[in-house]
């Protein structure tokens, strides 16, 4: 298997949004975690994953989302729900897990990581939140983005195509991409 460069990111693939019995479930998230689990090889040891845990408390801007959301929301971290998901090949344990209150991950930690110049590339939950809120901030500090678009999923497909068109809008500082064009593989 060919590497790939850059550092991968795989947002926010928690059990909970996985479950359909939570309001956060999203459709597709097992071939989104399938997708993962066929990019993470192309990279080693270093992929990391990200975890959203809702702030306590809500701050102003996000009430009106805790509120809809309770009790998963506001689950210990701890919980199962809240856990990242190692079903799929999506985790093994050791991989480091990058906790944030925000949507968007691309925090210190992460911005440590790649070199100046380099690429991040972006998988995971949800397109139209979280992935893209990570992808901006990354390009902004001037960071190449990829986004993996079989390897990410939003709340429904209209949501996630969406997203997905405004990414590329971003060109060339982000751009979508498969999991096959990524590794450089022909076929589907």
């Amino acid at each position: 298997m060919r590497p790939v460069p850059g550092l991968p990111a795989v947002i926010d693939m928690q059990r909970v949004f996985a479950d359909p019995g939570t309001p956060w479930a999203t459709p597709w998230y097992a071939e989104a975690a399938a997708g993962v689990a066929r990019l993470l090889p192309a990279f080693g040891d270093r992929v990391m994953f990200t975890r959203f845990l809702a702030p306590r408390p809500a701050r102003p801007a996000r009430r009106g989302l805790a509120r809809l959301l309770r009790p998963a929301a506001f689950r210990p971290p701890v919980a199962g729900c809240r856990a990242v998901a190692a079903d799929a090949g999506v985790r093994r344990p050791g991989r480091p897990v990058l906790d944030a209150e925000t949507f968007g991950k691309w925090t210190p930690e992460p911005a440590a990581r790649p070199a100046p110049g380099s690429r991040l590339v972006l998988a995971g939950v949800s397109t139209e939140s979280c992935v893209p809120a990570t992808a901006l901030a990354a390009a902004d500090a001037g960071v190449e983005v990829v986004v993996v678009a079989d390897a990410c999923v939003g709340v429904d497909d209209e949501a996630h195509a969406k997203a997905l068109h405004v990414l590329d809008l971003y060109w060339p500082l982000a751009r979508v991409t498969t999991v096959h064009q990524l590794r450089g593989e022909d076929g589907p």
